[in-house]
């Protein structure tokens, strides 16, 4: 055995949290060639006592496994504690939850992958592929269970750059998990003895590395650079810190600071039509407005004066609907140039805890609600649709949290009414300068690679950017600074692979590895 008790579990959990570093913002991948290594030596090195049921040989493994999600997740989400900072004084009962406990359930997740992965293991090269099927498909089952919760998936190590993100437009964020995960405990194999075995999957490895940076070579080197004509961008970014978004006594504070900010950048920019491009989006943060706006005809009106013709605004904001406007959205409005709002989309997938409350009607018997302060919570979207918007084929909005999930919109942007860009409006002012907005954006990057669609971001306190479809950054401004992005739209691709077939690629890939994780532990025995 590779160590035993609690020096075992030190091991186990300060692997996982090493492996962090090869997230945003540090983007080292060297600490992943250190990490699953690890984590791939303590699995083979733990075996249930002799005579043992399959439950009592499961046991090490799942805890190995369990250990080592519990270390990667405390260190790679520690930051949500932020959000309860904002108001300590309401949620501190949420803190420990949410910087140890979410962390917890979502090792167990890990701690499976590391039974399914002991159950076909072999000894030799096999046991790669058994190990590498078996996490990604717990990352897979992760994005997708109990609404999903995909943050820091595997994969998106295996993407710092954009030269490393072009592989997602055709397997996707899970194929590069499957991909990332070969690669990453590859060097576990070193130690073994030499063999056909060891030789052919460490080419299979080294194929690998080639095809991913060299598809990314090659996509770039062919890239469309070109933008979409008489069409501009305005980005707010506002600084309004958390603590001070919904006090009544800032709102107008905050309402002068919006326009202001918005003001600052179009004097810059020329009228449309004249000396700009004749079709100019401003685009505003999630919940930019300190109210509700349709409760407030005066600032509808200030809209109006701001907006010179052919410029519109899309700009977050609390939608109520039903009976006494019993009915609260986290919605995206379009406002044209008159101050009035033309189009307005939901957000279709929620956060739990932070706008909805699971079990709610259970759970608020305890004096439990969720973060975001609305009563009862925001109410869920019907669908992800496309907003129109002249000069272009329009766009997607998407709020926040849900551009994470590629694969729930994928069909709309693969469709014949294919969209021009995606607009990402969000509000990370909860998590403050920690890794959080980092590892949002990055996220955002790599669904927009995906589908083969700019980027267009804005983020209350950052970070804001323009990205064209391949990834690479127009302009952006940095985490916690105030301004405008002023950009020309780029263009849109051809909706790639992934974008048409989704995760099939991932499947064919994931049951491959099976096949040899199989094969080989039939032929060589496993080692239990």
């Amino acid at each position: 055995m590779l160590l035993e008790g609690w020096r075992r579990a030190l091991l186990a959990i300060l692997a996982g949290a090493i492996a962090t570093l090869a997230l945003p913002p540090f983007n080292l991948p060297v600490f992943a060639f250190v990490s699953f290594p690890i984590l791939l030596w303590l699995i083979g090195g733990v075996a249930g006592a002799p005579g043992a049921g399959l439950l009592g040989r499961a046991a090490p493994a799942f805890v190995v496994g369990w250990q080592f999600g519990f270390g990667y997740f405390v260190a790679g989400l520690w930051w949500l504690g932020a959000a309860m900072m904002v108001d300590v004084g309401e949620f501190w009962w949420a803190i420990p939850f949410a910087v140890l406990g979410l962390p917890a359930i979502l090792a167990f997740y890990f701690g499976f992958a590391a039974v399914l992965a002991r159950l076909f293991w072999s000894e030799g090269a096999g046991r790669l592929f058994a190990f590498a099927a078996a996490f990604a498909l717990a990352e897979y089952a992760r994005g997708v269970l109990f609404t999903g919760f995909p943050w820091n998936e595997i994969g998106v190590m295996a993407a710092p750059i954009p030269l490393m993100m072009q592989s997602v437009s055709v397997v996707g964020l899970h194929g590069l998990t499957l991909g990332a995960l070969l690669v990453f405990a590859a060097p576990a194999l070193l130690a073994d003895p030499a063999g056909r075995s060891r030789a052919a999957a460490l080419a299979l490895v080294a194929l690998l590395v080639v095809a991913h940076l060299g598809f990314g070579a090659w996509r770039l080197w062919n890239s469309q650079e070109g933008t979409v004509a008489d069409v501009s961008l305005l980005v707010v970014q506002p600084g309004i810190e958390q603590s001070d978004k919904w006090d009544e006594a800032e709102a107008d504070r905050i309402w002068r600071r919006l326009v202001g900010v918005t003001l600052q950048g179009k004097s810059k920019m020329g009228t449309p039509g004249r000396d700009a491009p004749r079709s100019r989006l401003i685009v505003w943060p999630e919940s930019a407005f300190p109210f509700i706006l349709t409760h407030h005809p005066e600032a509808i009106a200030d809209l109006g004066q701001m907006l010179q013709p052919g410029e519109s605004l899309a700009a977050g904001a609390t939608r109520l609907e039903g009976d006494d406007n019993s009915l609260a959205y986290n919605s995206v409005y379009l406002i044209d140039d008159e101050g009035a709002i033309v189009e307005a989309r939901d957000k279709v997938h929620l956060v739990p805890f932070g706008e909805y409350l699971p079990l709610g009607s259970l759970l608020s018997r305890f004096g439990l609600h969720q973060i975001v302060e609305m009563p009862g919570g925001f109410t869920l979207g019907a669908s992800h649709g496309s907003v129109p918007f002249a000069g272009t084929a329009g766009f997607l909005p998407l709020v926040c949290y849900e551009i994470i999930f590629p694969s729930e919109y994928a069909a709309i942007v693969a469709g014949k009414n294919r969209p021009s860009f995606i607009l990402n409006v969000t509000n990370d002012a909860w998590y403050g300068r920690t890794p959080g907005p980092y590892q949002h954006l990055r996220q955002a990057e790599l669904a927009a690679v995906a589908l083969g669609l700019p980027l267009v971001r804005s983020a209350n306190t950052g970070i804001s950017v323009v990205n064209d479809a391949y990834g690479r950054t127009i302009d952006s401004l940095a985490l916690g600074s105030t301004g405008n992005v002023e950009a020309p739209l780029p263009d849109v691709l051809t909706a790639p692979f992934y974008a048409r077939y989704i995760d099939l690629a991932f499947w064919c890939a994931f049951v491959a590895t099976c096949a040899v994780a199989i094969a080989t532990a039939l032929t060589m025995g496993k080692s239990n």
